[in-house]
């Protein structure tokens, strides 16, 4: 009788960035999937990225090209690490050769969030007063809001959130423009002030849900991965990454989108928008949710047919200068 020796339960090593937030995400994706599959090992291991290190510079002038997962990348790619846990909307929609977006997880909720500071506790976003200074590190935020708040006054705001909140507090700032799934994800809701109307505000690519990304020769592993798949949610964020992809647009640029699911329909509505708010192009497409992709490009080559080719020149052109 042929004795079967069967090989040890395999190890997989995950990779997160070092902040609070990013490692609140990683622990709960090694908890999801460590309750689906208990003979697996799931172990953490952390880096920095280019985008934790450079703390006083504008993220629009540092750039984008994965300013915030390169470092996780060349860690999948040297078999150092599995797979990498990402805020989706800091991934880039381009990925390296021989690494796969391989399940988005449910999505919190994506819309940014006002926080204030306590003397305007009794203000909303359009009672603030003129002048009051507004932090946010996001072009997208900042070309939205100086359309509908050209009185305000806006400041750069980089460091973790905690870093952020505490400038707040110290009086910096009037307020801060956050994303409220980060703060929901700190168990911090209770300074989400106001949730800013998608009237005033689109939210980023992929805002709000977890991007997981590994090697595409890792059938085994994207297997797995699938268990903490949210299926409506990556049919919202494919067409929302195949919108900013077919713009040629990267993550610190000012194009925002929304994204909502009825039934087997999905609307897509983007924007694309200059710095100084003063130009915007808007639109929205409706169709399968299936063929998300497919509408992701529709809605650019709509929002391409009223300027937002231009804008988007003058914004990289601008950019490059480094002003």
């Amino acid at each position: 009788m042929t004795s079967v020796v069967s090989s040890p339960p395999r190890t997989i090593r995950i990779g997160s960035r070092k902040s609070q937030l990013a490692l609140v995400q990683t622990y709960w994706v090694q908890e999801q999937l460590q309750k689906s599959f208990p003979d697996i090992t799931f172990e953490v291991h952390t880096m920095s990225t280019q985008g934790d290190k450079i703390l006083d510079v504008a993220l629009a002038k540092i750039g984008d090209k994965g300013l915030f997962t390169k470092e996780l990348e060349v860690g999948m790619l040297n078999q150092e690490i599995d797979f990498a846990v990402h805020s989706l909307k800091d991934l880039p929609t381009n990925l390296p050769e021989g690494l796969t977006l391989a399940a988005i997880t449910e999505r919190e909720n994506p819309a940014d969030a006002l926080v204030v500071h306590e003397k305007h506790k009794d203000k909303q976003i359009d009672t603030l007063p003129e002048g009051a200074v507004i932090g946010t590190s996001s072009l997208r935020r900042l070309a939205q809001l100086r359309h509908h708040f050209p009185h305000f006054t806006f400041k750069d705001v980089r460091g973790n959130l905690i870093t952020r909140l505490a400038k707040l507090d110290a009086g910096e700032y009037d307020a801060l423009i956050l994303a409220a799934a980060g703060l929901e994800r700190l168990e911090m809701s209770d300074r989400v002030h106001q949730i800013i109307p998608k009237e005033i505000s689109l939210h980023a690519v992929g805002q709000g849900a977890l991007g997981i990304e590994c090697r595409a020769d890792d059938s085994e592993l994207l297997t797995l991965l699938k268990a903490i798949e949210h299926p409506a949610t990556r049919d919202r964020c494919l067409a929302e990454r195949s919108f900013l992809c077919s713009l040629e647009g990267g993550c610190q640029v000012p194009i925002g989108v929304n994204t909502e699911v009825s039934g087997e329909n999905l609307t897509l509505t983007g924007i694309v928008a200059s710095v100084d708010g003063q130009k915007i192009v808007k639109d929205t497409v409706t169709g399968i949710a299936n063929n998300a992709e497919a509408l992701g490009k529709e809605l650019a080559e709509l929002l391409r047919q009223q300027g937002a080719t231009e804008i988007l020149s003058e914004i990289f052109a601008v950019i490059q200068r480094g002003s």
